[in-house]
């Protein structure tokens, strides 16, 4: 990792850290350390990063703000790089926008919502940034990613970069094809929205912002939901009925505002959330021969 740090450091990529702790970097501030922690200035620097990378053999992933990620207690083996500020560009060009997949998602719903356009008010209160979101098919209020996509801009391991149309991303509920086939960056997309009544649409996106505040627990750490929904049932509403709301293991908890979501109610590990996962599993399971299934990415070493 030395020598993995030291060419990193020499190519001037950006913020590179050793042994930086990734309970800093994950809206449930839980997460033990990256070997290395890279935030790349620009594309061209997240670029040489994976060259630098791939010619050392390290292991690597992307995150964004940290949301839908639960990083084990034990790290990140290798190199972990973050998409921030350096690749954050937007452009506005009519209805189409083209936006760079560290900019905040919901940020841009903000903006774009104030411009007059039209189609991202679901994304009002979604955290997380445009990168991930592509990535996961983020989506809320009957609406997702995959409706107003209309490339995106991938770096893949080997170092080519290409625009995949909405159908290459093979979008489907909650994952893309960047899960399922090809590993990959979103580090740009080009999103297809509508003009549309500017306050209308703002009113619609806090609306939708007002009603996560309300029902979901964002007032303490937490990564999103944990569960996907086995539909027809909703995954809260299973785990609400099953009387475990304010289940509580180590400093993990069940939210009482929202039972698909765990709480860092103080001090918790992944481990706690892990055991909190595992007993909500059995339970429902038991109760009504359903398998949950997590939506929040676990990822680090056992």
């Amino acid at each position: 990792m030395k020598a993995l740090r030291d060419e990193l450091l020499l190519a001037d990529v950006g913020k590179v850290k050793e042994n930086e702790p990734l309970a800093h970097h994950t809206t449930i501030k839980i997460g033990g350390p990256a070997d290395l922690f890279v935030e790349p200035k620009d594309v061209a620097s997240l670029k040489k990063t994976m060259e630098i990378v791939k010619k050392h053999g390290a292991p690597w992933r992307v995150i964004g703000r940290g949301s839908n990620l639960l990083v084990s207690d034990r790290g990140i083996e290798g190199v972990v790089i973050k998409l921030g500020e350096g690749l954050a560009d937007l452009v506005v060009n009519g209805t189409e926008v083209t936006v760079g997949g560290g900019y905040s998602l919901i940020k841009l719903a903000t903006v774009i919502s104030k411009q007059g356009l039209s189609g991202l008010e679901f994304a009002g209160g979604i955290p997380g940034t445009v990168g991930g979101a592509v990535y996961m098919n983020a989506g809320a209020h009957g609406s997702d990613m995959s409706r107003i996509v209309k490339k995106a801009q991938i770096l893949f391991e080997d170092g080519t970069i290409e625009w995949l149309t909405n159908e290459q991303m093979e979008f489907s509920y909650r994952t893309s094809v960047l899960q399922k086939k090809r590993k990959g960056i979103c580090i740009a997309a080009v999103l297809h929205l509508k003009q549309g009544d500017r306050e209308a649409i703002v009113a619609a996106m806090q609306k939708n912002k007002d009603y996560r505040r309300e029902t979901q627990p964002w007032n303490y750490p937490c990564a999103g939901s944990i569960f996907r929904n086995p539909l027809p049932h909703y995954a809260g509403k299973l785990i609400e009925t099953a009387g475990l709301k304010g289940y509580t293991i180590g400093g993990a908890k069940i939210s009482e505002q929202h039972a698909n979501f765990i709480v860092n109610a103080g001090g918790a590990t992944a481990q706690d959330v892990l055991d909190l996962i595992d007993h909500v599993k059995k339970t429902i399971y038991d109760l009504y021969g359903i398998e949950m299934e997590t939506e929040v990415e676990i990822v680090g070493r056992k």
